[in-house]
């Protein structure tokens, strides 16, 4: 039986199709999947690359406290978040999460509420890189 979500932090680049066919189900009639990519602008300053460290352990056991926390909330039937550690340059995903439910609304509503968890609650912390050579680290609950 394929368990019911899959989570993984990873310095391999993301691949959307594979999160994706990992929660389709013949169950949910609904999947949904959000792309973090890195962007070139943010507030007006240029980015160059960004920077990913985690706490592994810490993390993981988070990001399965979160897919819990969903799965009470809406009928997700599967759930996949996947997090890039290390270094990426423009345009790279950095994270991809993606859930399945019967219905469309219940799966954009519970892929938005577990995105903005790990924003606030994963040991997970971005370095932006900006092209004036200056470096700003992000940490959870601050963007």
């Amino acid at each position: 039986m394929t368990p019911p979500h899959h989570l993984e932090l990873t310095h391999a680049p993301i691949d959307h199709r594979t999160v994706v066919e990992s929660v389709r189900t013949n169950l949910a009639g609904a999947v949904v999947l959000f792309l973090g990519t890195v962007r070139e602008l943010t507030e007006g300053k240029h980015t160059t690359a960004l920077e990913y460290e985690a706490y592994p352990e810490m993390a993981m056991k988070q990001l399965g406290m979160l897919v819990d926390q969903a799965a009470t909330r809406w009928p997700i039937q599967k759930a996949a978040i996947v997090h890039r550690l290390g270094h990426l340059d423009l345009g790279e995903v950095a994270v991809a999460v993606a859930v399945s439910t019967p219905h469309r609304r219940e799966a954009f509503e519970s892929g938005q509420w577990i995105m903005d968890q790990i924003k606030e609650v994963v040991p997970i912390w971005k370095k932006e890189n900006w092209a004036d050579g200056t470096t700003e680290w992000v940490h959870p609950g601050s963007s």
